[in-house]
């Protein structure tokens, strides 16, 4: 569903699977094996390429269909998880608008991403259990349960858990974003 997704959305903006493959810095063959659906890409690729279609990383999963009103069940969230770092996320708005929001959770020592970058967007970060670590520009914020952290996302930021508990957290993220 997902590769499809790609498949389209690169074929619309007129690039090949090669030409793809460059800008993301991938190779052609794991493109390939994407938009066929016969590997699950890591949320690092992922973000490579939503960021070479100029799309938001969690549009690469949109449904089409835009409703007024959306109700999306606990039991079928969008997962995605990345295999470096631990960090997985959930999708808890639809899928379209203006407004993303995801239920983060981070393992013992997991990370958002292993070193800090940047989006076009504003964050707004609400820790629900545990302790979090927002590192943004450089600096370190810690977060408990109930603390909140906004930020604009242009600035270099990733997340951290340096506890031996896990942390689960809520994003906000105007515009959706890669």
């Amino acid at each position: 569903m997902t590769g499809a997704r790609i498949r389209e959305i690169r074929t619309q903006r007129g690039l090949t699977v090669a030409q793809l493959a460059e800008a993301a810095g991938v190779s052609t063959g794991l493109i390939s094996q994407v938009e066929r659906d016969r590997t699950d890409p890591s949320l690092e690729t992922l973000r490579k390429i939503a960021k070479v279609l100029q799309l938001p990383l969690f549009s690469l999963f949109q449904e089409e269909d835009a409703k007024t009103v959306s109700v999306i069940r606990a039991d079928s969230r969008m997962l995605v998880a990345s295999p470096v770092g631990g960090i997985t996320y959930s999708r808890i708005s639809p899928g379209h608008g203006r407004l993303e929001m995801l239920k983060g959770h981070l393992p013992p020592g997991g990370y958002s991403a292993a070193e800090p970058w940047s989006h076009p967007s504003e964050e707004c970060i609400l820790v629900i259990e545990g302790q979090l670590v927002v590192e943004v520009s450089g600096v370190r914020h810690q977060l408990g349960v109930g603390d909140s952290c906004y930020f604009h996302s242009s600035l270099p930021h990733r997340y951290l858990n340096l506890t031996e508990e896990p942390v689960d957290f809520v994003i906000a993220v105007t515009p959706p974003s890669y």
